[in-house]
């Protein structure tokens, strides 16, 4: 990727990509507005269903840990029905998962179409950023830039389609997202041709076998820990905060913005100068102050940590992706799918044990465990410092030509 330009006005430039990789591109967007979309409608959906914070939280919880068990079958999946079969398979799901979200009559019918939800959103971002490098004009930089770009627009546009569909009721923003994932799945019908297939068919097991390797291990326990923290914030703070949905929805939105910025201009220069462990550590620290600070301090202090904390988080992510794609011998979308089997059952975790943790103790703690976490995940880079360095060194040739084929960047 070294030398490529992607902003350059010649046939690699991010802004002259075939209608395929629009389209598919489009379409991550959506899908990463998934995420965050409930953000500023939890405590509308609990008022609406008579749930507790705990109950709501499980939306998230149902949803990230399908997605987590997802990892082992997305690899099986596309490299024998194709990438774009794949795609199409999990942008129908999310359509009518999400419709049927917004039909829900209690929380517990909710929490189950979350999961369906989860299953079509892992299949399709799973496969969406091989799709997109595999059908891009000229290197792949442009096309991980835009991809990075799609999934930051899509965190924070997220929580203010939210905001905005769910002032009238906390069920529209799911009928307006399967809208829009109906329109991605024509698009990509339309102007998708069907990828090329993998010489080699990925295993169930192969993720697994792959965590075998001490370098990813480390790279997927220590991004365990971190994943806690990001989705106490995520899925805990909007309760904290106790916002209407406007409010919430434009607190997320800046959020996002800072996470996109952070993540696609910031982490990389900051990488170059200081190295990407440096990088990683010290912002899994600074996540941790901020996130005693927001758990501690007034409600303005709660809303400016919020947004702040988007600027460690997608620098965090960056790092991650990175290392978890170049710190083993596995190919990347098997590490890729290994990494994110291990990192996405925290993100299961946190939502649902940060609000029992207030239940149990008070409002401050569960930022205190997630504060804990972070620094859990600063000394496992710490610890393991050399084999993360060294083993990416020594792969770093190897690995030059194939950047960008994952199978679920961050």
């Amino acid at each position: 990727m070294q030398g490529e330009d992607p902003f350059d006005q010649g046939a690699g430039s991010i802004l002259r990509q075939p209608k395929a990789v629009w389209a598919t591109a489009g379409a991550s967007v959506v899908a990463f507005m998934g995420i965050g979309l409930v953000d500023p409608i939890l405590p509308s959906i609990a008022k609406g269903l008579e749930a507790t914070p705990s109950q709501v939280s499980l939306l998230f919880t149902s949803y990230f840990l399908i997605t987590a068990v997802a990892m082992l079958v997305t690899g099986f999946v596309s490299s024998r029905i194709g990438g774009r079969r794949t795609l199409l398979a999990g942008l129908a799901l999310v359509v009518v998962f999400a419709a049927l979200s917004g039909t829900s009559t209690s929380v517990g019918e909710l929490v189950g179409f979350r999961a369906g939800w989860g299953l079509g959103n892992a299949l399709f971002v799973s496969t969406s950023l091989a799709v997109i490098v595999g059908a891009a004009a000229g290197g792949s930089a442009a096309a991980i830039l835009l991809y990075e770009s799609a999934l930051g627009l899509g965190m924070a546009c997220g929580p203010l389609l939210g905001a905005l569909l769910g002032d009238a009721s906390w069920r529209y923003p799911f009928f307006g997202t399967a809208a829009l994932m109906a329109i991605g799945f024509i698009c990509i019908t339309a102007f998708l041709k069907e990828q090329p297939r993998p010489a080699r068919k990925t295993s169930l097991l192969d993720p697994i076998k792959a965590l075998g390797h001490g370098g990813l291990a480390s790279v997927a326990a220590s991004a365990f820990f971190y994943n806690y923290a990001f989705f106490t914030i995520l899925a805990f703070t909007p309760f904290v905060l106790d916002m209407t949905p406007y409010r919430s929805g434009a607190v997320f939105f800046a959020w996002g913005l800072l996470l996109a910025v952070f993540s696609v201009l910031v982490a990389p220069r900051l990488q170059k100068r200081f190295g990407s462990l440096k990088v990683l550590g010290a912002s899994l620290l600074l996540l941790a102050v901020d996130l005693l600070v927001l758990g501690y301090g007034n409600h303005t202090a709660a809303i400016v940590c919020t947004i702040v904390s988007g600027a460690f988080i997608g620098m965090n992510n960056t790092v991650y992706t990175e290392l978890a794609l170049g710190v083993s011998d596995a190919p990347r979308p098997v590490a890729s799918a290994g990494y994110n089997f291990v990192r996405w059952f925290a993100a299961a975790a946190a939502p649902y044990l940060a609000p029992k943790i207030e239940e149990w103790s008070d409002i401050h703690v569960p930022f205190v465990v997630a504060a804990v976490a972070a620094v859990a995940g600063a000394l496992v880079v710490r610890v393991r410092r050399s084999a993360l360095t060294h083993e990416a060194e020594a792969l770093e040739p190897k690995h030059a030509a194939e950047d960008g084929v994952a199978a679920f960047a961050d």
